[in-house]
Protein backbone atom coordinates (compact mmCIF):
# COMPACT_ATOMS: atom_id res chain seq x y z
CA UNK A 1 0.00 0.00 0.00
CA UNK A 2 2.52 2.37 0.84
CA UNK A 3 4.56 2.15 -2.77
CA UNK A 4 1.15 2.56 -4.66
CA UNK A 5 0.70 5.63 -2.40
CA UNK A 6 4.01 7.11 -3.22
CA UNK A 7 3.59 6.02 -6.74
CA UNK A 8 0.60 8.19 -7.07
CA UNK A 9 0.49 10.66 -4.75
CA UNK A 10 2.20 13.65 -7.26
CA UNK A 11 -1.16 12.79 -9.45
CA UNK A 12 -3.48 13.17 -6.46
CA UNK A 13 -2.04 16.37 -5.20
CA UNK A 14 -2.42 17.70 -8.38
CA UNK A 15 -5.91 16.80 -8.86
CA UNK A 16 -8.44 16.90 -5.86
CA UNK A 17 -10.75 15.10 -8.01
CA UNK A 18 -8.05 12.19 -8.84
CA UNK A 19 -7.47 12.13 -5.04
CA UNK A 20 -11.36 12.07 -3.73
CA UNK A 21 -11.41 8.70 -6.26
CA UNK A 22 -8.41 7.41 -5.43
CA UNK A 23 -9.39 3.77 -3.84
CA UNK A 24 -8.44 0.41 -3.38
CA UNK A 25 -10.17 -2.91 -2.06
CA UNK A 26 -8.67 -5.74 -0.46
CA UNK A 27 -9.83 -9.43 0.46
CA UNK A 28 -8.56 -9.93 4.28
CA UNK A 29 -9.19 -13.78 3.72
CA UNK A 30 -10.28 -14.64 7.43
CA UNK A 31 -9.31 -17.46 9.39
CA UNK A 32 -10.61 -20.96 9.65
CA UNK A 33 -12.62 -22.53 12.63
CA UNK A 34 -9.58 -24.78 12.93
CA UNK A 35 -7.16 -21.83 12.86
CA UNK A 36 -9.85 -19.66 15.37
CA UNK A 37 -9.23 -22.54 17.70
CA UNK A 38 -5.69 -22.83 18.05
CA UNK A 39 -5.12 -19.17 17.76
CA UNK A 40 -7.55 -17.71 19.75
CA UNK A 41 -6.32 -14.96 21.11
CA UNK A 42 -4.56 -13.41 17.80
CA UNK A 43 -7.57 -14.16 15.87
CA UNK A 44 -9.91 -12.02 18.23
CA UNK A 45 -6.62 -9.17 18.48
CA UNK A 46 -7.02 -9.88 14.57
CA UNK A 47 -10.80 -9.50 14.72
CA UNK A 48 -11.15 -6.48 16.78
CA UNK A 49 -8.53 -4.32 15.42
CA UNK A 50 -10.21 -4.68 12.34
CA UNK A 51 -13.39 -2.97 14.20
CA UNK A 52 -11.43 -0.26 15.10
CA UNK A 53 -9.88 0.69 11.94
CA UNK A 54 -13.69 0.81 10.52
CA UNK A 55 -13.82 3.97 12.34
CA UNK A 56 -11.15 5.45 10.34
CA UNK A 57 -12.53 8.53 7.69
CA UNK A 58 -13.16 6.54 4.49
CA UNK A 59 -12.69 3.17 5.64
CA UNK A 60 -15.25 0.33 5.26
CA UNK A 61 -15.04 -2.62 6.29
CA UNK A 62 -17.58 -5.65 5.13
CA UNK A 63 -18.40 -8.43 7.37
CA UNK A 64 -19.86 -11.84 6.94
CA UNK A 65 -21.37 -14.74 9.45
CA UNK A 66 -19.31 -18.23 9.43
CA UNK A 67 -21.02 -20.93 10.99
CA UNK A 68 -18.62 -23.03 12.26
CA UNK A 69 -19.54 -26.51 14.10
CA UNK A 70 -17.66 -26.19 17.72
CA UNK A 71 -17.41 -22.02 17.53
CA UNK A 72 -21.21 -21.46 16.35
CA UNK A 73 -21.70 -18.44 14.26
CA UNK A 74 -19.32 -16.03 14.53
CA UNK A 75 -18.78 -12.46 12.30
CA UNK A 76 -15.38 -11.62 10.51
CA UNK A 77 -13.96 -9.46 8.36
CA UNK A 78 -13.83 -10.35 4.71
CA UNK A 79 -12.94 -7.07 2.44
CA UNK A 80 -11.71 -3.04 3.26
CA UNK A 81 -12.71 -0.55 0.87
CA UNK A 82 -10.39 2.35 1.37
CA UNK A 83 -11.52 5.85 -0.37
CA UNK A 84 -9.99 8.45 -0.90
CA UNK A 85 -6.14 9.80 -0.97
CA UNK A 86 -5.89 10.43 2.73
CA UNK A 87 -7.32 7.59 3.89
CA UNK A 88 -4.83 5.66 1.45
CA UNK A 89 -1.97 7.63 3.00
CA UNK A 90 -3.24 6.92 6.33
CA UNK A 91 -4.21 3.18 5.65
CA UNK A 92 -0.78 2.72 4.59
CA UNK A 93 0.97 4.13 7.58
CA UNK A 94 2.10 7.01 9.58
CA UNK A 95 5.15 7.39 7.36
CA UNK A 96 3.02 7.35 4.21
CA UNK A 97 0.62 9.98 5.81
CA UNK A 98 3.21 12.60 6.55
CA UNK A 99 4.70 12.14 3.28
CA UNK A 100 1.79 12.70 1.84
CA UNK A 101 0.32 15.46 3.57
CA UNK A 102 3.50 17.43 2.93
CA UNK A 103 3.48 16.94 -0.55
CA UNK A 104 -0.57 17.46 -0.80
CA UNK A 105 0.20 20.66 1.04
CA UNK A 106 3.10 22.04 -0.36
CA UNK A 107 1.59 21.46 -4.25
CA UNK A 108 -1.67 22.66 -2.99
CA UNK A 109 -0.09 25.89 -2.11
CA UNK A 110 1.85 26.43 -5.00
CA UNK A 111 -0.50 25.76 -7.30
CA UNK A 112 -3.03 28.42 -5.14
CA UNK A 113 -0.52 31.07 -5.28
CA UNK A 114 0.31 31.00 -8.98
CA UNK A 115 -3.20 31.55 -9.59
CA UNK A 116 -4.55 27.53 -10.31
CA UNK A 117 -5.37 25.95 -13.63
CA UNK A 118 -4.42 22.83 -15.30
CA UNK A 119 -0.88 23.97 -16.77
CA UNK A 120 0.24 25.54 -12.93
CA UNK A 121 -1.25 22.31 -11.96
CA UNK A 122 1.01 20.13 -14.16
CA UNK A 123 3.85 22.14 -13.25
CA UNK A 124 3.91 21.75 -10.01
CA UNK A 125 2.77 18.05 -10.71
CA UNK A 126 6.10 18.24 -12.18
CA UNK A 127 8.32 19.23 -9.20
CA UNK A 128 6.27 17.99 -6.41
CA UNK A 129 9.61 16.11 -5.38
CA UNK A 130 11.28 19.35 -5.55
CA UNK A 131 9.09 21.23 -4.07
CA UNK A 132 8.19 18.47 -1.03
CA UNK A 133 12.28 18.22 -0.75
CA UNK A 134 12.66 22.26 0.21
CA UNK A 135 13.16 23.39 4.00
CA UNK A 136 9.74 26.14 4.52
CA UNK A 137 12.21 29.20 4.30
CA UNK A 138 13.12 27.61 0.99
CA UNK A 139 9.77 26.97 -0.59
CA UNK A 140 8.40 30.03 0.55
CA UNK A 141 11.34 31.73 -1.85
CA UNK A 142 10.64 29.75 -4.27
CA UNK A 143 6.75 30.36 -4.34
CA UNK A 144 7.40 34.57 -3.91
CA UNK A 145 10.17 34.36 -6.73
CA UNK A 146 8.03 32.28 -9.28
CA UNK A 147 4.98 34.70 -8.12
CA UNK A 148 7.16 37.91 -8.89
CA UNK A 149 8.59 36.73 -12.15
CA UNK A 150 4.82 35.61 -13.43
CA UNK A 151 3.50 39.01 -12.73
CA UNK A 152 6.56 41.53 -13.89
CA UNK A 153 8.61 42.29 -17.14
CA UNK A 154 12.20 40.65 -16.66
CA UNK A 155 12.66 39.70 -20.43
CA UNK A 156 16.81 40.56 -21.07
CA UNK A 157 17.40 40.70 -17.36
CA UNK A 158 20.14 39.11 -15.69
CA UNK A 159 19.88 37.01 -12.46
CA UNK A 160 21.81 40.38 -10.17
CA UNK A 161 19.39 42.92 -11.60
CA UNK A 162 16.61 41.27 -9.97
CA UNK A 163 14.88 43.59 -6.99
CA UNK A 164 14.19 40.35 -5.27
CA UNK A 165 16.25 40.12 -1.72
CA UNK A 166 18.44 37.14 -1.75
CA UNK A 167 18.53 36.19 -5.03
CA UNK A 168 21.74 36.00 -7.04
CA UNK A 169 23.19 33.99 -9.50
CA UNK A 170 23.97 31.04 -7.05
CA UNK A 171 20.22 31.04 -6.13
CA UNK A 172 18.88 31.83 -9.57
CA UNK A 173 21.17 28.83 -10.78
CA UNK A 174 20.24 26.43 -7.83
CA UNK A 175 16.19 26.92 -8.63
CA UNK A 176 16.20 27.54 -11.93
CA UNK A 177 14.40 24.39 -13.13
CA UNK A 178 11.57 24.77 -10.36
CA UNK A 179 11.40 28.68 -10.93
CA UNK A 180 11.35 28.48 -14.73
CA UNK A 181 8.58 25.45 -15.09
CA UNK A 182 6.48 27.52 -12.82
CA UNK A 183 6.61 31.42 -13.90
CA UNK A 184 5.91 29.64 -17.41
CA UNK A 185 3.23 27.92 -16.34
CA UNK A 186 1.40 30.76 -14.83
CA UNK A 187 2.29 33.47 -16.70
CA UNK A 188 2.15 31.84 -20.28
CA UNK A 189 5.28 32.88 -21.69
CA UNK A 190 7.54 30.29 -23.60
CA UNK A 191 10.40 31.54 -21.51
CA UNK A 192 11.52 32.80 -18.00
CA UNK A 193 12.84 35.68 -19.96
CA UNK A 194 16.37 36.11 -17.89
CA UNK A 195 19.51 35.59 -19.53
CA UNK A 196 23.04 35.48 -17.87
CA UNK A 197 26.11 33.88 -18.39
CA UNK A 198 25.43 29.61 -18.93
CA UNK A 199 26.60 27.80 -16.34
CA UNK A 200 29.90 25.52 -16.90
CA UNK A 201 30.06 21.83 -15.68
CA UNK A 202 33.74 20.24 -16.03
CA UNK A 203 33.91 17.51 -17.19
CA UNK A 204 36.66 14.45 -16.99
CA UNK A 205 36.96 11.84 -19.89
CA UNK A 206 38.65 9.24 -17.53
CA UNK A 207 38.80 6.65 -20.43
CA UNK A 208 40.83 7.66 -23.64
CA UNK A 209 38.60 5.73 -25.81
CA UNK A 210 35.73 8.27 -25.54
CA UNK A 211 35.98 11.50 -27.32
CA UNK A 212 39.83 10.86 -27.85
CA UNK A 213 40.29 14.04 -30.37
CA UNK A 214 38.73 16.62 -27.09
CA UNK A 215 40.70 17.52 -24.23
CA UNK A 216 40.75 15.04 -21.48
CA UNK A 217 39.02 17.67 -18.68
CA UNK A 218 37.22 21.11 -20.34
CA UNK A 219 34.32 22.86 -19.20
CA UNK A 220 30.61 23.06 -21.17
CA UNK A 221 26.74 24.11 -20.66
CA UNK A 222 23.94 22.10 -20.85
CA UNK A 223 23.52 22.80 -24.59
CA UNK A 224 27.20 22.37 -25.21
CA UNK A 225 26.98 19.04 -23.33
CA UNK A 226 23.80 17.76 -25.15
CA UNK A 227 25.41 18.36 -28.71
CA UNK A 228 28.18 16.03 -28.02
CA UNK A 229 27.78 12.56 -29.47
CA UNK A 230 29.17 10.06 -26.52
CA UNK A 231 29.17 6.64 -25.85
CA UNK A 232 29.98 5.59 -22.27
CA UNK A 233 29.35 2.83 -20.02
CA UNK A 234 28.54 4.68 -16.83
CA UNK A 235 28.44 8.72 -15.59
CA UNK A 236 29.65 9.63 -12.14
CA UNK A 237 28.82 12.80 -11.10
CA UNK A 238 30.57 14.15 -7.94
CA UNK A 239 29.93 17.16 -5.56
CA UNK A 240 33.19 18.81 -4.76
CA UNK A 241 35.79 19.96 -7.35
CA UNK A 242 38.67 18.79 -6.26
CA UNK A 243 37.22 14.86 -5.93
CA UNK A 244 36.94 15.51 -9.63
CA UNK A 245 40.06 16.26 -10.45
CA UNK A 246 41.81 13.60 -8.69
CA UNK A 247 39.93 10.51 -9.80
CA UNK A 248 42.20 8.19 -11.81
CA UNK A 249 41.50 6.36 -15.48
CA UNK A 250 38.77 4.32 -15.23
CA UNK A 251 37.38 2.36 -18.05
CA UNK A 252 34.13 3.48 -19.69
CA UNK A 253 33.28 6.15 -17.42
CA UNK A 254 33.11 9.76 -17.60
CA UNK A 255 33.07 12.17 -14.52
CA UNK A 256 31.41 15.14 -14.07
CA UNK A 257 31.49 18.32 -11.35
CA UNK A 258 27.17 18.44 -10.44
CA UNK A 259 27.86 22.30 -9.80
CA UNK A 260 25.47 21.35 -6.27
CA UNK A 261 22.44 21.91 -6.72
CA UNK A 262 22.62 22.35 -10.14
CA UNK A 263 23.35 19.16 -10.88
CA UNK A 264 19.96 18.21 -11.90
CA UNK A 265 20.42 20.34 -14.66
CA UNK A 266 22.28 17.27 -16.24
CA UNK A 267 19.13 15.16 -16.66
CA UNK A 268 18.28 17.56 -19.88
CA UNK A 269 21.64 15.92 -21.46
CA UNK A 270 20.57 13.01 -23.12
CA UNK A 271 23.00 10.68 -23.06
CA UNK A 272 23.72 11.47 -19.33
CA UNK A 273 20.16 10.31 -19.35
CA UNK A 274 20.48 7.10 -20.82
CA UNK A 275 23.17 5.77 -19.10
CA UNK A 276 23.64 4.27 -15.64
CA UNK A 277 24.58 7.18 -13.36
CA UNK A 278 26.20 7.47 -9.92
CA UNK A 279 26.74 10.47 -7.40
CA UNK A 280 29.48 11.23 -4.69
CA UNK A 281 28.94 13.85 -2.47
CA UNK A 282 29.74 14.88 0.95
CA UNK A 283 27.85 12.87 3.87
CA UNK A 284 26.32 15.65 5.15
CA UNK A 285 22.31 16.94 4.91
CA UNK A 286 22.88 18.91 1.99
CA UNK A 287 24.99 16.21 0.33
CA UNK A 288 21.19 14.08 0.69
CA UNK A 289 19.44 17.03 -0.48
CA UNK A 290 21.44 17.51 -4.03
CA UNK A 291 20.83 13.52 -4.50
CA UNK A 292 17.52 13.95 -3.79
CA UNK A 293 17.15 16.69 -5.82
CA UNK A 294 19.00 14.93 -8.98
CA UNK A 295 17.09 11.59 -8.20
CA UNK A 296 13.73 13.27 -8.48
CA UNK A 297 14.80 14.42 -12.00
CA UNK A 298 16.97 10.95 -13.20
CA UNK A 299 15.21 8.49 -10.69
CA UNK A 300 17.94 5.92 -12.08
CA UNK A 301 20.18 7.70 -10.05
CA UNK A 302 22.61 5.40 -7.42
CA UNK A 303 24.76 6.96 -4.74
CA UNK A 304 27.97 5.52 -3.64
CA UNK A 305 30.22 6.33 -0.35
CA UNK A 306 27.10 8.09 1.15
CA UNK A 307 26.01 5.21 3.47
CA UNK A 308 26.24 4.79 7.43
CA UNK A 309 29.22 2.49 7.38
CA UNK A 310 31.15 5.15 5.45
CA UNK A 311 30.49 7.84 7.94
CA UNK A 312 30.75 6.22 11.51
CA UNK A 313 34.39 4.73 9.93
CA UNK A 314 36.15 7.92 9.27
CA UNK A 315 34.44 9.67 12.91
CA UNK A 316 37.63 11.38 13.11
CA UNK A 317 37.17 14.00 10.38
CA UNK A 318 33.77 15.07 10.82
CA UNK A 319 32.86 18.36 11.51
CA UNK A 320 29.65 20.94 12.14
CA UNK A 321 27.91 21.35 9.01
CA UNK A 322 27.37 24.92 9.37
CA UNK A 323 23.87 25.12 7.42
CA UNK A 324 22.08 21.67 7.63
CA UNK A 325 19.12 21.23 5.43
CA UNK A 326 16.03 20.66 7.14
CA UNK A 327 13.96 18.88 4.33
CA UNK A 328 12.76 15.79 3.96
CA UNK A 329 13.43 13.84 0.94
CA UNK A 330 11.91 11.04 -0.35
CA UNK A 331 13.78 9.64 -2.97
CA UNK A 332 16.39 8.56 -0.64
CA UNK A 333 16.77 4.58 0.07
CA UNK A 334 17.07 2.82 3.18
CA UNK A 335 20.74 3.10 3.18
CA UNK A 336 21.09 6.83 2.64
CA UNK A 337 17.71 7.60 4.91
CA UNK A 338 20.12 5.94 7.86
CA UNK A 339 23.30 7.97 7.09
CA UNK A 340 21.34 11.01 7.21
CA UNK A 341 19.56 10.13 10.61
CA UNK A 342 22.41 9.35 11.80
CA UNK A 343 24.41 12.59 10.97
CA UNK A 344 21.52 14.53 12.20
CA UNK A 345 21.17 12.54 15.63
CA UNK A 346 25.08 13.21 16.35
CA UNK A 347 24.44 16.99 15.93
CA UNK A 348 24.41 17.93 12.38
CA UNK A 349 28.22 16.52 11.21
CA UNK A 350 29.35 16.16 7.92
CA UNK A 351 32.25 14.23 6.37
CA UNK A 352 33.31 15.91 3.15
CA UNK A 353 34.15 13.93 0.40
CA UNK A 354 37.60 14.94 -0.34
CA UNK A 355 38.63 14.19 3.28
CA UNK A 356 38.02 10.42 2.70
CA UNK A 357 40.84 8.28 2.40
CA UNK A 358 41.86 7.54 -1.17
CA UNK A 359 42.52 4.10 -0.89
CA UNK A 360 39.02 3.36 0.82
CA UNK A 361 37.11 5.83 -1.80
CA UNK A 362 38.71 4.38 -5.05
CA UNK A 363 37.43 1.04 -3.42
CA UNK A 364 33.86 1.83 -3.10
CA UNK A 365 33.85 3.75 -6.57
CA UNK A 366 35.37 0.94 -8.35
CA UNK A 367 32.80 -1.93 -6.56
CA UNK A 368 29.94 0.41 -7.49
CA UNK A 369 31.11 0.81 -11.02
CA UNK A 370 31.60 -2.91 -11.56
Amino acid sequence: MAARVAALARDWAASPAAAAEASVRIALHPPSEREALEQQSAVIAWRDSWRAVADEPGVAVEWATRNWSRLGAQSVPVRVAVEGADALARFAGQGSMDAWARLRDRVATAIEELGGGATVAAAARSHATALTGYADAEFDAVLAVARWLAEQPVEGMRPRQLPIRGVDSKWFGAHRAVVSALVIAASGRKTLGIVGDEQQFRVRLLDDGILPAAPRAFGASIAALTGLRVECEAVLVLENLESLLALPGLQGVIAVHGNGFSAAELARVPWIAANPILYWGDLDSNGFAILHRLRSALPTVRSVLMTEDALLAHRDLWVPEPKPARGTFPTLDVDEQAALDRLRDEGDVRLEQERIPWVFALERLQTALG
